[in-house]
């Protein structure tokens, strides 16, 4: 008979729970430095525009088709909209507008092994999950929930998402989960549990729920599937604090141990990396979020604006183009997987789309973000120029950033070179300024809100400490009559 070992294996992976749901319960607005609340007012921002962009994208549809279906009782709003749904549904909608376009914030990588660029999309989860309970808390109280009680929720949110994605093995994103879905439950929880005013121990029990249904795998990049997995994070998160406050039991340790989602999800995490780190600092702040120009993954985007800026300093015009080629490593390269798009989800992950929508319009927002503009016989022709290509030399520099380089053939027999620069447009090196944010968010509103209406969201969100009801940014948000 085996004896069995006298050291567990697993004795590290202990505390992160206890870290996660003591800073998750505890968090209050009085509590965020000065410079947290900047950062969160910008991504609160931009979190609104991307999803109100995204309720007009197709997949929306039929998500919205499935929903209607179900009915339910009338607790919450969802973007774009003031018919009440049942909260999670809510969630499940607004979480998934918020991914459609891939535009939302990208968290950075600060611990060892960890792409730089390639951990999760930290605004969206907790954002949905804040937003929606606060509609429904203002039911159920009868009294407006105000701004400063929805961004202590969307910090906590926040700042316990990114610090799980950190303590989690790197080779988890790189086995081909999305931890914009997995990670993005314990986000959700948190912000809910906080704006539902839950303790420590029923806290941890709603991140012990969200632990059994963290999903989302990268084989549905280039679908309908991938905002899913960010709309479905947002749901479960609700669900999750719903069923704790309700004296639904779970594991108060599943972060944690051998059978926690660390050690199951993510072999070899280590929590110590954030476990003293909860809001010291905040992630937000330090090592910061990406706000991204383009709505596509944050790894292409130095390649995009490379090129955009090699037009503009060379004069080239579409017609000037013979053939491109795009140097990368494979922390580049990899998740791009379309050769040629044929769709506007496909795009996304196609370098060939991405270069030819900068060097046909010269930009790459939500009017090239269509199946019309990528089937276009224009953009077919001129991704047929465009290609990518290993080098070693450039993923021998490591993926500490994101480094690339563009060669152009012109017709006339030239050979132009640019480097995207490392410290890339929206990142926190090279930051996108509050007059840029604002022009992302109209482009997201084109067609959607007027002016007056826009500069009122602007008003509100600029000052969204002041607010003496969250619930306004679903009345100015409110671009459909239903």
């Amino acid at each position: 008979m085996s004896t069995p070992p006298t050291t567990d294996k697993w004795q590290h992976l202990t505390g992160l729970t206890d870290a996660a749901a003591t800073f998750a319960a505890g968090l209050r607005f009085d509590d965020l430095p000065q410079d947290v609340l900047t950062l969160a007012r910008r991504c609160i921002l931009d979190g609104l525009a991307v999803a109100l962009g995204g309720s007009e994208q197709p997949g929306m549809t039929p998500l919205e088709s499935y929903i209607e279906s179900l009915g339910g009782a009338a607790q919450a709003r969802r973007i774009g909209s003031n018919r009440r749904l049942p909260a999670h549904l809510s969630a499940l909608y607004t979480g998934t507008a918020g991914h459609a376009m891939d535009w939302d914030d990208t968290q950075l990588a600060e611990g060892p092994g960890r792409p730089y660029g390639l951990l999760m999309h930290p605004t969206m989860p907790p954002l949905t999950a804040a937003l929606t309970l606060s509609d429904l808390v203002a039911q159920e109280t009868g009294a407006p929930v105000d701004g400063k009680r929805l961004v202590a929720a969307f910090c906590a949110g926040f700042e316990v998402g990114c610090k799980v994605a950190e303590a989690i093995n790197p080779d988890h994103y790189m086995r081909g989960f999305h931890t914009s879905g997995t990670i993005g439950h314990f986000a959700a929880a948190a912000a809910a549990a906080n704006m539902l005013g839950l303790d420590k121990p029923t806290t941890a029990r709603a991140l012990g729920l969200a632990a059994s249904m963290a999903a989302g795998v990268r084989a549905n990049f280039g679908t309908m599937g991938k905002p899913f997995h960010v709309g479905r994070a947002s749901e479960n998160g609700i669900t999750a604090a719903l069923l704790a406050r309700s004296g639904f039991t779970a594991n108060e340790e599943a972060l944690d141990g051998r059978w926690g989602y660390l050690a199951i999800a993510g072999p070899d995490g280590d929590p110590s990396l954030v476990r003293d780190r909860f809001g010291a600092p905040h992630t937000m702040v330090s090592p910061g979020v990406s706000i991204k120009p383009y709505p596509s993954g944050v790894l292409t985007h130095p390649s995009m604006d490379a090129m955009k800026f090699l037009m503009q300093e060379e004069g080239l015009s579409p017609d000037d183009i013979e053939k491109v080629t795009l140097f990368a490593g494979w922390n580049v390269l990899s998740p791009i997987r379309f050769r040629i798009a044929r769709t506007e989800l496909e795009g996304k992950f196609s370098f060939a789309f991405l270069l030819t929508a900068i060097i046909l319009a010269g930009r790459a927002g939500k009017a090239e973000f269509t199946d019309e503009f990528v089937s276009s016989e224009a953009c077919q022709q001129m991704q047929a120029r465009v290609e990518t290509q290993f080098d070693q030399g450039i993923e021998d520099m490591g993926w500490d950033r994101i480094r690339s380089r563009i060669e152009v053939v012109t017709k006339d027999g030239r050979t132009l070179t640019r480097w995207a620069d490392e410290n890339y447009r929206g990142s926190p090196h090279y930051p996108l300024s509050d007059k840029e944010l604002e022009g992302k968010f109209r482009d997201c509103a084109e067609g959607l809100l007027d002016e007056a209406t826009t500069q009122a969201l602007f008003d509100t969100v600029w000052s969204i400490e002041t607010a003496p009801d969250a619930g306004r940014i679903f009345d100015l948000l409110a671009w459909r009559k239903d």
